[in-house]
């Protein structure tokens, strides 16, 4: 659990780096420059966890780190409004991914689960962020938030596994 939600936080990171490289100091800026920053905490926090507990993390951090920034840096090319896309579409798939990792986790470890259901609470305040910068508006957002989800879903079964 540790492990996949480390990569997860480390993606996410790399996607604001990608987004930020390309679009600059456009009007969206701030607001993806300050969610990037909210993940770099997530991401403290999970690395910390690793440490402490000993947990492996994944072999394919190599490949998110090259896959987050190129998602980031594809979707801002498309648009700040296609950035935002990219952004609902993560933080819908995180939404559940953490949803149901706090019930799995349930009493057995209720600090973890803390921590998931509040950085949750972060990813979903992330989303409306995007929604209100018009993700929607973005030509072709369907095929950019399925396209997206099946990647983040992707990236999730992998580094449970690897």
């Amino acid at each position: 659990m540790i492990r996949v939600d480390h990569a997860g936080e480390y993606g996410a990171v790399r996607i604001y780096d990608g987004q930020l490289a390309v679009l600059g100091r456009g009007r969206g800026h701030t607001a993806i420059r300050e969610m990037g920053e909210q993940e770099k905490r997530h991401l403290a926090v999970f690395e910390a966890l690793v440490t402490a507990r000993r947990v492996r993390p994944t072999v394919l951090q190599p490949l998110w780190h090259v896959a987050g920034f190129a998602l980031g840096a594809a979707t801002a090319l498309l648009g700040e409004r296609a950035a935002m896309a990219c952004t609902v579409a993560v933080e819908e798939v995180i939404d559940e991914h953490y949803r149901e990792q706090a019930e799995r986790v349930g009493g057995s470890d209720p600090e973890l689960a803390r921590t998931i259901l509040s950085f949750r609470d972060d990813e979903l305040a992330h989303r409306r962020t995007a929604l209100g910068h018009g993700a929607e508006d973005t030509p072709g957002y369907g095929l950019i938030s399925a396209v997206v989800k099946t990647g983040s879903r992707l990236a999730i079964w992998l580094s449970t596994r690897i």
